[in-house]
């Protein structure tokens, strides 16, 4: 895995996720303790905290014995992640952790001086939450993705898997600011593709059955998921309504292929959040936000579900399968 900051090369296995906090860890003097902001519910959370979680193991750290978590969960409500931010602060943490654009900005609004690590946000210097890249300046440093620069290029991988699809519907979480944008940003791609994009929005679970079927009224016949923690939380539950209204779907991440969507291309949030345990290893050591450069991913694996594919009754060109990262069956 390369970054624009930063070279890194991580193997991640599921079954790490659940395994208890390592047990080398590096004395620091004292325990340390971080304020974790989970924006999605404490049930379903997003697999990016499980990532952090394995991170800070890989580095040597012991739950209980050199660093302490105090956690608070949005249950998927934005509106309450500034509260939860104010309750973090006070419990005194030596850095704050969180992933998303709202659980960065609920954090940078809360405090100037407690040091922030995103493990994956978009666009944090448009955002205002940093002065650049290489110096971010301030209170908060991380990593981000562009997703939305690289929508083109799914549309395009897209119309290659599957040539029959005309009518795409591109779900988007209204409560990312850089999804405003969509599908606008990706309309001249569209029409060169002879696809007509409809814009379909979900803020909350119940509210996906009543985007599907909108798409239905739409005859939308397929789906283009924008990446959110919200829909990375509820990938599942997203999947399986493509797959019950027969709509191939392309996402942003591999961990939505492995859901079952059919297609994918983008970087590994995981991995951008099991790399961000790094920052916090260095702010805990001295090392202060504005000088840690944001790290930006370069890879974005494509990946094919032929599980899917094979339910859908779909049929992928040799061709496209020779250029995958990874095929799932």
């Amino acid at each position: 895995m390369r970054y624009s900051a930063i070279g890194f090369l991580a193997t991640f296995t599921l079954s790490l996720l659940t395994a208890p906090l390592g047990t080398t860890a590096q004395p620091l003097g004292k325990i340390a303790r971080v304020g974790v902001l989970e924006p999605t519910p404490q049930q379903h959370p997003a697999p990016c905290i499980f990532a952090f979680q394995q991170g800070l193991r890989d580095l040597g750290y012991v739950e209980g014995q050199t660093i302490l978590f105090d956690y608070r969960y949005g249950e998927g409500q934005p509106d309450r992640l500034p509260g939860l931010a104010r309750e973090l602060i006070q419990r005194a943490p030596d850095v704050l952790w969180t992933h998303s654009n709202p659980g960065a900005l609920a954090l940078k609004q809360a405090t100037t001086t407690v040091p922030i690590v995103v493990g994956v946000a978009i666009d944090l210097v448009e955002m205002g939450l940093a002065k650049s890249l290489p110096r971010p300046g301030g209170n908060l440093t991380g990593l981000e993705v562009r997703p939305v620069e690289l929508a083109g290029k799914r549309l395009q991988l897209f119309k290659e898997a599957v040539p029959t699809i005309t009518r795409v519907a591109v779900l988007v979480d209204p409560a990312w600011t850089a999804h405003a944008s969509i599908p606008g940003a990706i309309a001249r791609e569209a029409r060169a593709l002879g696809v007509q994009l409809q814009r379909v929005e979900a803020r909350t679970p119940a509210a996906f059955e009543a985007a599907f079927a909108a798409m239905a009224r739409n005859k939308a016949d397929a789906l283009m998921i924008m990446e959110s923690d919200f829909f990375a939380a509820h990938r599942q539950q997203i999947a399986a309504l493509a797959l019950q209204h027969r709509l191939p779907a392309m996402s942003y991440g591999p961990h939505h292929a492995e859901a079952g969507s059919l297609l994918a291309y983008g970087a590994d949030p995981r991995e951008l959040c099991q790399r961000s345990a790094v920052f916090v290893d260095k702010i805990l050591k001295g090392a202060k936000p504005a000088d840690l450069p944001i790290e930006r991913a370069d890879k974005f694996p494509f990946v094919i579900n032929l599980k899917t594919a094979k339910a859908l009754g779909l049929t992928i060109s040799p061709s496209l399968l020779a250029r995958v990262d990874r095929v799932i069956d």
